[in-house]
């Protein structure tokens, strides 16, 4: 099945979701110096609304989106569409970009009273995002990261039971671990997804704008911050041309 497909809507309500949106979308330059990452297109179909349906297909019908590149573009997106039949809210960082781990810090009014998903917008996978969150309650979780085994420059290392161990760059052999050694841990890839419960307001750090991976790391040291594999499913990274079939400088995608 086409990663760009656009999936069969099934209506389920009364759920929140955030999607991270506000990226620059650097590496998909000169596009993005035009309009914001998130109204990519592919298959006739933007990023962000691959999201949105993703989400709303899996019964989440309350979605923040955190904005700042072209945020204008993505506001007249959504209303264009009457938000998508669900309610939809921003979190706007146009005066200031806050990296992944600041963005849901600044959304931490959002969070309700349940466990809930965090999608980058420039992900498209397969993944069942209510087995995840099965897993997650299951685990009794704080964070729970979607991993694959696929080729990466940088690894989640996976310690026993599923809990994050530790984080390698693999370019450099940069190692950071949780415990006091690396033995036993598997090397996964991030996929870009997770879910938090919103008890995570309680140790988020002073700062506004701060990386997420680092603070989980942190964290992992004395709260469960699980490690969710999903190697069967499709996943597909659309923040690099290469997943558009560009192939020089001039092409774009449609």
């Amino acid at each position: 099945m086409s990663i760009c497909k656009i999936s069969k809507v099934v209506r389920h309500m009364g759920n929140r979701a955030m999607i991270l949106a506000a990226g620059k979308g650097t590496r998909l330059r000169p596009w993005t110096d035009r309009k914001p990452k998130a109204l990519m297109e592919c298959g006739g179909q933007t990023l962000l609304e691959y999201a949105i349906i993703k989400l709303r297909d899996a019964g989440y019908d309350h979605i923040l989106i955190n904005v700042h590149h072209f945020a204008e573009a993505i506001f007249g997106f959504v209303e264009a569409r009457d938000h998508f039949g669900i309610r939809i809210v921003f979190s706007d960082e146009r005066d200031e970009l806050l990296d992944t781990g600041g963005a849901i810090k600044k959304a931490s009014w959002f969070f309700g009273n349940e466990p809930f998903p965090v999608y980058n917008v420039d992900i498209r996978s397969s993944i069942d995002l209510r087995s995840m969150v099965q897993s997650h309650l299951a685990k009794k979780a704080l964070v729970t990261l979607a991993v694959k085994d696929r080729p990466t420059s940088r690894n989640l290392l996976m310690g026993a039971g599923g809990q994050l161990g530790g984080w390698r760059d693999n370019r450099t052999g940069d190692t950071v671990l949780v415990g006091d050694t690396a033995e036993g841990l598997v090397p996964l890839a991030y996929s870009g997804i997770q879910v938090i419960d919103p008890a995570l307001s309680r140790f988020f750090p002073r700062e506004r704008r701060f990386p997420v991976i680092p603070f989980y790391l942190e964290l992992a040291g004395s709260q469960p911050v699980h490690l969710y594999r999903h190697d069967q499913d499709e996943w597909t990274d659309m923040g690099k041309k290469e997943s558009y079939g560009i192939n020089s400088a001039t092409e774009g995608p449609d």
